[in-house]
């Protein structure tokens, strides 16, 4: 949904929409391009999908492009993803050739949009060769990672560094993530649109009509992970972590994600994860389509935590939802979790089934302790997470590449 900053004021304040009228002032009309590989499933799509909107309102000329491949181009990016996250994975030169050929194709397509633009944005490693391929860009280009990349296999960032080197700038969601480049870093962590159907308020008759179609019951305490089917969601941890307190602590436990076009291992890991829970009474496991927004919503506000046991996160969107929604969250130690989760404040970080279990169990007996948890956390997210500090964020970043500013470092 196209929206506009004179939406937010009311959520952010006049003066953070003033701000952001007064950055752009001096990029009106600059063409920006941003490039992912699909425009649904997953938090990059999410963020473009507003990020567009609200540059094109700031007067900017701002368009989304995504990269379209086959099955075996997907597998070679699911691969770069997992290896930049420090898997050991095969990258063949049978899977390179694919990769390559898919990004050629798509560089006749896009060129002449990218070639004239004055900023590009190349999301992730998908489409990071296309740099390559267009050799009369004028503009500024930036690559902009969203996956932790700070201890990746060897081959695969060797490759990517090759590809990704000549970038005029890139940028990572947080220190850790990043690795050494031959030009300007910078951090721009992720963010919410507090009004978006995922994220905006429900009335009550909406969240229990989602709840009933669903088949959820609402008899005990709800504990929810909402994520793409992904080993890095550690779903089947959850599962366990679950077996682990239903005996002293009855609650249900639900399950919710989908897939992404540019993502061929769901279907596998939804399987590994319906084996593990067969057998479990109280675990509802829920495939939504991609534009489940408002069931999202809606599971999220009912539910009495919020879980993200991820192995290995770029950010975590899901996290800052829940928090948004004055959700305690009890979530993987790692990656961008680390940043929004705090422990005794605005939930607690788990290394093991066994600590989230830990966890889980000592909330549902302390109510008293949800609700303060759940208060700090939305104000925290209201001052370090909404698309008004993202947005400010680019827009100076922009600001500061067009004036040739190196080693700029943008302040959370």
């Amino acid at each position: 949904m196209d929206r506009v900053l004179a939406d937010y004021e009311a959520v952010v304040g006049s003066n953070a929409i003033s701000q952001l009228h007064q950055l752009a002032r001096d990029l009106k009309g600059a063409r920006v391009v941003h490039v992912n590989s699909t425009r649904v499933g997953g938090g990059v799509a999410e963020i473009l999908d507003w990020l567009i909107s609200l540059m094109n309102d700031l007067g900017l000329e701002a368009s989304w492009e995504v990269v379209e491949g086959h099955a075996e181009y997907f597998h070679t990016t699911k691969a770069f993803h997992n290896g930049l996250q420090g898997n050991n994975v095969p990258l063949t030169r049978k899977m390179l050739d694919a990769y390559e050929a898919t990004l050629e194709a798509n560089a006749e397509r896009l060129r002449p949009i990218l070639e004239e633009a004055d900023f590009v944005f190349i999301h992730d490693p998908q489409p990071a060769m296309l740099l390559k391929l267009c050799p009369n860009r004028k503009g500024i280009w930036l690559w902009r990672c969203h996956i932790d990349a700070s201890h990746p296999n060897r081959k695969v960032w060797s490759y990517l560094r090759s590809l990704v080197a000549g970038f005029d700038a890139s940028i990572f969601s947080m220190p850790d993530f990043a690795q050494p480049l031959p030009h300007p870093q910078f951090l721009i962590a992720p963010s919410i649109d507090p009004l978006s159907d995922k994220n905006c308020e429900l009335p009550d008759d909406e969240i229990a009509s989602a709840l009933s179609r669903l088949g959820v019951p609402t008899d005990r305490p709800i504990l929810t992970q909402i994520s793409r089917f992904d080993r890095f969601k550690d779903p089947v941890g959850v599962v366990e972590a679950y077996n682990l307190l239903k005996d002293s602590t009855p609650s249900t436990l639900v399950l919710a994600g989908g897939g992404a076009t540019d993502d061929p291992e769901g279907a596998a890991v939804l399987e590994e994860v319906q084996d593990a829970a067969a057998g479990s009474e109280g675990i509802h496991i829920l495939m939504l389509p991609s534009d489940a927004h408002r069931t999202i919503n809606a599971l999220q506000r009912a539910s009495t935590l919020v879980i993200q046991k991820s192995t290995q996160e770029g950010f975590g969107l899901t996290v800052t939802e829940a928090l948004w929604k004055g959700r305690p969250v009890i979530g993987g130690d790692v990656g961008g979790i680390r940043l929004q989760v705090h422990n005794h404040h605005t939930g607690y970080l788990v290394n093991t089934p066994q600590g989230a279990a830990l966890r889980i169990r000592e909330l549902l007996r302390s109510p008293a302790r949800i609700h303060r948890m759940g208060v700090q956390g939305r104000k925290f997210v209201t001052e370090s997470f909404l698309l008004n500090r993202h947005l400010r964020e680019y827009l100076t970043l922009m600001l500061g590449m067009r004036r040739g500013v190196a080693n700029y470092l943008i302040a959370h």
